[in-house]
Parts: C-alpha cells; sequence; structure tokens
C-alpha cells in the first residue's frame, strides 16, 4: 500500500540569511560590471590619447587602466569574503576587502606620481595637440558612463556594508574629476593655444588623487588594526538602550570590529546574583538575538555574564531585589563611552574624554 504520509516541509531559511546572500549577490554583479565597464572605458581614453598625444588624456587613460587592475582585485576580494567561516579562518574572510581598498589606495598613489611626471614633462616641453575637438568627444561619453557607474558602486556598498565596493566606488569618482579635469584643460587649450595647461592641468588632478589614495590606505589600515568605530559603537548602543531590561544590571568592556560585512561584538553582561544558569542563559541569548537581528544577521555577538555586586546596586534597575544593599538611582542612559569601559578601571569621564577625541 502506498505510504500516504505528508513530508515534512524543510525549515524555513532565515530572513537574515537570505538577505545576506541577496547582499553578496548585489556585490558580485556590481563588481563585475564595474570591471568590464573599465576596460571599455580604458580603450575609449587611449584611443582619445592616441588622436591627441594629450599628457592629460594619457595620465587619465593610466589611471584607468589602474581602474581595471583595482576592480578585478576586488572581484576576487569580493568573492573570497563571500565564503563562509572555516577552521581555518573561524572569523571568516572579510577582511580580505581591507587588503582590496587598501591596494587600491596604493594605485592611486601611484597613478598620481604618474601624472606628476607626465604633466611635468608636457609643462617643460610643450607640443601641439592634434584633434582636440574628436579627443574631448570621446573623454566626455566616457566620463558620462564613468560618473554612473561610480554612483552605482557607492550606493550598492553604501547599502551592502561593502569597503570594497566603496573604495572601488570613490576611486571611479576620482577618475571622473581627473576626466572632468582634463576636459576643462583642453577645451582651455583649444580656445587659447595655450599648450603648457595640458600639463598643468595634469599636476593639479595628481593632487586630489593623491589625497583621495592616502584616505583610502589610511581606512584600510585601520580597519585591518581593527580600530575604535565610534559610529558602529554608537549604534550597538542605542540597540542596546532600547532593548535594555531590569535584569540586565550593567554592560562594560564592549567590543566592535568589522571583517567585510560581517560585525563581530563580545561584551560582559552583569546579571543578579540570583539567577539561575538556565535564566542567566536566557538573558545573554536573549541579547544576542536582538543585536544580530539589529544587524539583519550580518552580526556574531559571545556575552560574557558576570554576576553583580554590592556596587551595582545603584545601577540596578531590579526591584524587588533581595541582594539589595543600596538604593537604586535613576536609571542612566547607556552610551558608548559608559558600555566600552573597562570592569578594572570604572573611571567613565577619561575614557569618553579620549573617546570623543578619536572620533572627532
Amino acid at each position: 500500500m502506498k505510504d500516504e504520509t505528508p513530508l515534512t516541509a524543510p525549515p524555513a531559511e532565515p530572513s537574515h540569511t537570505r538577505d545576506h546572500q541577496a547582499q553578496q549577490k548585489s556585490r558580485l554583479r556590481m563588481i563585475l560590471l564595474s570591471f568590464l565597464v573599465s576596460i571599455a572605458l580604458m580603450g575609449v581614453k587611449f584611443l582619445s590619447y592616441n588622436i591627441t598625444h594629450s599628457s592629460a588624456v594619457l595620465s587619465d587613460a593610466l589611471e584607468s587602466i589602474i581602474n581595471v587592475v583595482a576592480s578585478a582585485f576586488a572581484t576576487l576580494s569580493i568573492w573570497m569574503a563571500a565564503k563562509p567561516p572555516d577552521p581555518e579562518h573561524p572569523y571568516g574572510h572579510g577582511k580580505i576587502e581591507y587588503f582590496s581598498a587598501g591596494f587600491e589606495g596604493a594605485l592611486i598613489v601611484c597613478a598620481a606620481l604618474g601624472m606628476f611626471y607626465t604633466g611635468i614633462g608636457h609643462i617643460l616641453n610643450p607640443h601641439a595637440l592634434p584633434h582636440l575637438e574628436q579627443g574631448m568627444m570621446l573623454l566626455v561619453g566616457a566620463t558620462v558612463v564613468n560618473l554612473l557607474l561610480g554612483i552605482g558602486l557607492l550606493s550598492t556598498g553604501k547599502r551592502t556594508n561593502s569597503i570594497t565596493l566603496i573604495a572601488d566606488g570613490k576611486h571611479i569618482i576620482s577618475d571622473v574629476y581627473t576626466s572632468g579635469a582634463v576636459i576643462i584643460g583642453l577645451a582651455l587649450v583649444y580656445w587659447t593655444g595655450w599648450i603648457w595647461l595640458d600639463g598643468a592641468i595634469a599636476c593639479m588632478v595628481g593632487i586630489n588623487i593623491l589625497v583621495t589614495g592616502g584616505r583610502l590606505v589610511h581606512q584600510s589600515f585601520s580597519r585591518l588594526m581593527d580600530a575604535s568605530d565610534p559610529v558602529l559603537l554608537d549604534q550597538i548602543a542605542d540597540c542596546l538602550e532600547v532593548f535594555r531590561r531590569p535584569a540586565w544590571v550593567d554592560i562594560h568592556q564592549l567590543r566592535a570590529w568589522r571583517a567585510g560585512n560581517l560585525i563581530h561584538i563580545d561584551l560582559h553582561l552583569v546579571l543578579p546574583d540570583d539567577l539561575t544558569l538556565e535564566e542567566a542563559h536566557d538573558e545573554a541569548q536573549g541579547l544576542e538575538t536582538r543585536l544580530i537581528e539589529h544587524f539583519h544577521g550580518n552580526a556574531s555577538v559571545l556575552v560574557h555574564m558576570d554576576p553583580c555586586s554590592s556596587r551595582h546596586c545603584p545601577a540596578c534597575q531590579k526591584d524587588p531585589c533581595a541582594l539589595r544593599s543600596e538604593e537604586p538611582e535613576k536609571r542612566s542612559t547607556w552610551h558608548r563611552w559608559h558600555l566600552i569601559r573597562s570592569r578594572r578601571n570604572p573611571d567613565t569621564r577619561s575614557q569618553r574624554n579620549r573617546d570623543t577625541t578619536s572620533a572627532s
């Protein structure tokens, strides 16, 4: 007889897992588009240089080579960052994105040095620039496409919390500035006949590119060194304040850092000393769940549970409490500077001053 027992439906995939997978697909699609468009635009810019022999156009074309190399490296880094944690990489592979951002920043700096070299050479030894009209038309078309690509990269990078896409988008936007300045320089040369302006514009653009590359390198090093992120810590503090429970006596030693789009959080949660192990576990589990949901599943949370002592009584809002030795004070707001303090050094005023200084 045929077994008509209904099959058990597979468990539904968590929404935050689907969101994470959707983000990864968006990143890969966007970075692949960037790579293909960068190759096409590089060809257009070298064609423009071939008909104008402009040093400024050459500098712009050289930066396009950097765009192609950077996009290829970014594609690889995003693909690797999407891989789940494994025994050899228990915290995942997200930090590869910071290497990519630093690599791209270093390439931008190299491109700026190349601009200075060609620009100064053209200032000292100017030469005629033929077919400027055709060259400028090609460059204008390439610049418009580049601008749309850069905006798309920045938008997708912010939406999916990808520093690689943001870095690539900033690089593309800096390339737009370069092309815009080159177009202005070529227009001035065309109308005034001052050929040396071609090289001067190339040098001026090089300064802007140098600053952009330096910022990317600095940001990459900061993330690789797990530097404090005041904005992220403020987001966590706001979340904890919203979902704060009476049993959560206090929180200290909050630490948080990013690895790609994944956020790692650990903290010490002070709980009433008379809770059972099961009750304490439930409180810690509830805190973990709130934080993970707040970051749409892109978070890993570790909670250290500490028993309360008499010194926590003024801050404790649990009522009634058989362990209380002092009356509770007015409930204070959990700010970032309060949550990151060390239990061994509870002086929050000096910590708050240091943190405010670093945030500025």
